[in-house]
């Protein structure tokens, strides 16, 4: 049987929108097998046990790609992840599709290769890139081709999820951005997510708040996120060194520094006191991404 684990990811960190991403180290396990026929897939939502899953789409496209012809298949899914909150549910689902058929077939396709063919099925870099290479990076698609660099960040740095019971999906997340920004709104997001790549390679955390400031996605997102303002404002009073949505959210990142030890328990404290209810995850950077193998 083939094993694979595969990160939660974490997209755009403030200004990065749409090309910086960070592994973190909550997973989702898929466990691979051919068999004689047919479709098995056990775990995961019911809804997807069909060939209509994510996981099966990728595996086939994988195939199609290499060539390999596949007579039947058993998917085992562990998913941890949850889905639709901003956590690269489905980037974990095609990184884990990809990677559990490119093993079945032999290990045709190299890295750089299931990159690429997993930013095709996603439609954008952010996420794929860091749940396949670990830790955070920089990931940008051109002429059918990912470019990207994993940023070796300071030590000092812990990472906080508050995750709602409530979802949001990508496509309502897409649909409030504006089809064209001014210029002054473009400069402003690129000396930011330069300042915030700066910063976090050279251990200056006070400017990270400044830098996870946003005029292309998280002015118009955080409208959707209830109580979006009054988790970000309680982050900052208690010493978070940057606050950011998630992805397309609805989940709120707080990085803060490892020092800070009574953030956890304060930040719950004031998550309870609010209207909707709001799980807190502690996470490390998952520096490995992606693996296979017995040690899963």
């Amino acid at each position: 049987m083939i094993k694979v684990k595969v990160p939660a990811t974490s997209a755009n960190i403030g200004p990065g929108f749409d090309c910086l991403g960070m592994a973190l180290s909550l997973y989702n396990k898929f466990y691979f097998k051919e068999i004689e026929e047919g479709l098995i897939i056990e775990g995961g939502d019911p809804e997807f046990a069909n060939e209509s899953n994510l996981v099966y789409l990728s595996m086939k496209k994988t195939f199609e790609k290499i060539g390999y012809k596949c007579k039947g298949i058993k998917i085992k899914i562990e998913d941890n992840i949850p889905a639709s909150r901003g956590l690269g549910s489905s980037a974990a689902c095609i990184v884990g599709g990809i990677m559990g058929a490119n093993e079945m077939a032999g290990r045709v396709l190299g890295r750089d290769e299931m990159l690429n063919l997993a930013t095709e099925i996603e439609g954008h870099p952010d996420n794929v890139t860091p749940a396949l290479i670990g830790g955070i990076t920089v990931s940008i698609s051109e002429d059918s081709r990912v470019y990207y660099s994993k940023i070796n960040i300071a030590e000092g740095l812990k990472f906080y999820g508050f995750v709602p019971e409530f979802k949001l999906s990508t496509s309502e997340a897409r649909a409030v951005l504006p089809e064209r920004i001014s210029y002054e709104d473009g400069v402003f997001n690129v000396g930011r997510v330069s300042l915030l790549i700066s910063a976090l390679v050279n251990g200056e955390f006070e400017l990270i708040k400044t830098a996870c400031n946003d005029r292309l996605h998280q002015i118009y997102r955080g409208r959707l996120i209830a109580e979006f303002e009054e988790i970000k404002d309680a982050c900052n009073k208690l010493g978070s060194k940057g606050v950011f949505i998630s992805g397309a959210g609805p989940t709120i990142m707080s990085m803060v520094e490892k020092t800070n030890c009574s953030f956890y328990e304060k930040i719950q404290r004031i998550l309870s006191k609010l209207s909707n209810k709001w799980e807190v995850k502690e996470f490390e950077l998952d520096l490995k991404g992606a693996t296979t193998g017995e040690d899963i």
